[in-house]
C-alpha cells in the first residue's frame, strides 16, 4: 500500500455465540476518523454503527493525529456496548490485544503523520512555486534556479571569441571550399590574396552558409542562434536570413528587407531608397539625388564593392557614393570634385572668389588677349566661349571655375562668332 495507509489484521480464536464471528477468519480493521469496521462480524458492525454516526465505510486508514485520538475510546466502547453474555472472555482478551496493537499503531502513525505533513507542505509549496500564475488557461512554470543556470550558460564566452570582423562564439563551414573560417570576410580575404591562383579566387555569398561550429563545445550544426549541444548563445545579434552572428550589439545592427542584407547604425537612423536600391541616412530622405543602383558599384577610390561594404559610405551631392575615409583622403589632397562626374562635392563659392582675385592680379600677354576657347562646366553642364587664361576659365552661366576646355578658336573665328 502507499505511504500513510495502515490496515490492521487480526485472526481471532474465539467467536460470538450467534456464529457471526467464526474462528480462523481475518477481521480487517479499516481505521479512518474514529471509524472501526469488522468486515466479517455483524455484531461488531452493529456496535460500530452505534458508535460512529453515518455508519462504517470500507476506507483505507489515512488519518490525522487529531482524528486518531478518538479511535481508542471507540474500541474500548465495543466491549461496553455489546451484551456481556455475547462476549466470551477470550473474545474480550482479543479486543484488549487489539487495543494494545492500536496504541502501537497510533504511535507509528504520529511519526508518519509528521512526515506526511511535511511532505504535504513540501508538495503544496512546490505546487505554489511551479504555478505562480495562469495565463490563457496555461500554467507558467517558474524555475528560477534553472533559468539562472541557463542564462549563465548562454552568456558564457561573451565577447571572448571571434575575429577582427565580428565578436562571435561560432565559426562557419564554407560550402564552396568545405573549409572552416571565423566569418565570411575571413574567407574572402584568404581566398582573394595574391598567394592564391587567380583562377581559384572567389567570394562566399553570405546566404549560402548552412553549417556553423560552436566555439565552446565544437559541435557542428545547422545555422541557429543557440548551440544545440551546450546551449550557449553564439551571437547576441543573429540574422537567420544573412546567417550573421555578432556579440557586439553596440553597432546597432538591423536587417533591411529592401537591401536584403544587414546594416549597422540603427534602423531608425536610415531609410531605404527603392530608386537607388540602398539605404541612406534619414537626413538625406528629402534631399538626395536619386541615382539608380547608386551603391551597386565599386568605390571610385579604393575599388571595394560599396553595397555590402563594412566601412561607412556617403552620398555626394551629385548622387554618387564613396567611402567616408576615401572622401576625407581626397580632401587632404585638395580634391573637391567627384571622381566619377567631376562635379563639386561642396560649396566652392569662397574658392571662386579667390580665383577671381588671382586672375585679376595676373594679366595675360597681348598675344593672348584675343584668344578664345570653348569650355564645358562640370557643375551645370553648360558650354560657353570665354577668353583664355592660364589660371582658369570661368563658366558664364553658374560662375564656377570647375570647367574644362573642349576646343580652341582662332581670332577670326571668334570675331565672326561675335558678329
Amino acid at each position: 500500500m502507499s505511504r500513510g495507509f495502515r490496515t490492521l489484521c487480526f485472526t481471532p480464536t474465539a467467536h460470538f455465540p450467534d456464529g457471526t464471528w467464526t474462528p480462523g477468519k481475518k477481521d480487517v480493521l479499516f481505521i479512518r476518523a474514529a471509524q472501526i469496521t469488522c468486515s466479517t462480524s455483524a455484531t461488531a458492525k452493529a456496535a460500530s454503527d452505534r458508535l460512529v454516526p453515518g455508519g462504517p465505510h470500507m476506507l483505507s486508514s489515512q488519518t490525522s493525529i487529531r482524528e486518531s485520538n478518538n479511535i481508542l475510546p471507540c474500541l474500548t466502547g465495543v466491549c461496553s456496548l455489546l451484551p456481556a453474555s455475547t462476549i466470551p472472555p477470550l473474545t474480550r482478551n482479543i479486543l484488549h490485544l487489539m487495543e494494545e496493537a492500536l496504541v502501537k499503531h497510533l504511535t507509528t502513525l504520529q511519526f508518519d503523520g509528521l512526515e506526511t505533513l511535511e511532505d504535504s507542505k513540501h508538495m503544496e509549496t512546490g505546487t505554489a512555486d511551479a504555478c505562480p500564475q495562469q495565463s490563457s488557461g496555461e500554467c507558467i512554470l517558474r524555475e528560477e534556479e534553472r533559468d539562472n543556470s541557463n542564462r549563465n550558460m548562454k552568456e558564457k564566452g561573451f565577447m571572448e571569441y571571434g575575429c577582427s570582423h565580428y565578436r562571435r562564439r561560432c565559426r562557419i563551414r564554407t560550402p564552396c571550399c568545405n573549409e572552416i573560417f571565423d566569418c565570411r570576410h575571413c574567407h574572402n580575404e584568404s581566398k582573394n590574396s595574391i598567394n592564391v591562383e587567380r583562377t581559384h579566387r572567389h567570394d562566399l555569398p553570405r546566404h549560402q552558409v548552412e553549417q556553423v561550429i560552436c566555439s565552446l563545445c565544437g559541435t557542428e550544426q545547422e545555422v541557429q542562434q543557440f548551440c544545440m549541444n551546450c546551449g550557449v548563445c553564439m551571437g547576441k545579434y543573429f540574422c537567420e536570413i544573412c546567417k550573421l552572428f555578432d556579440d557586439d550589439t553596440s553597432k546597432e545592427q538591423f536587417h533591411c528587407n529592401g537591401c536584403g542584407i544587414c546594416r549597422i547604425g540603427g534602423r531608425e537612423n536610415f531609410f531605404h531608397c527603392y530608386t537607388c536600391g540602398c539605404c541612406y541616412s534619414i537626413l538625406l530622405k528629402n534631399s538626395h539625388p536619386c541615382v539608380e543602383g547608386a551603391m551597386h558599384h565599386n568605390c571610385p577610390v579604393c575599388f571595394e564593392y560599396l553595397f555590402d561594404s563594412r566601412n561607412d559610405v556617403i552620398a555626394l551631392p551629385c548622387g554618387h557614393t564613396i567611402h567616408v575615409d576615401c572622401f576625407k583622403e581626397m580632401q587632404q589632397h585638395l580634391q573637391y570634385a567627384c571622381p566619377l562626374c567631376s562635379k563639386s562635392v561642396c560649396d566652392m563659392s569662397k574658392v571662386w572668389e579667390k580665383l577671381d582675385m588671382e586672375i585679376a592680379a595676373t594679366p595675360m600677354p597681348e598675344s593672348y588677349n584675343k584668344k578664345m576657347v570653348w569650355i564645358l562646366c562640370n557643375d551645370c553642364g553648360a558650354t560657353s566661349q570665354v577668353q583664355f587664361h592660364v589660371v582658369a576659365q570661368k563658366c558664364l552661366h553658374c560662375k564656377s571655375y570647375n570647367t574644362r576646355q573642349t576646343k580652341e578658336t582662332t581670332a577670326a573665328a571668334a570675331a565672326s562668332s561675335l558678329q
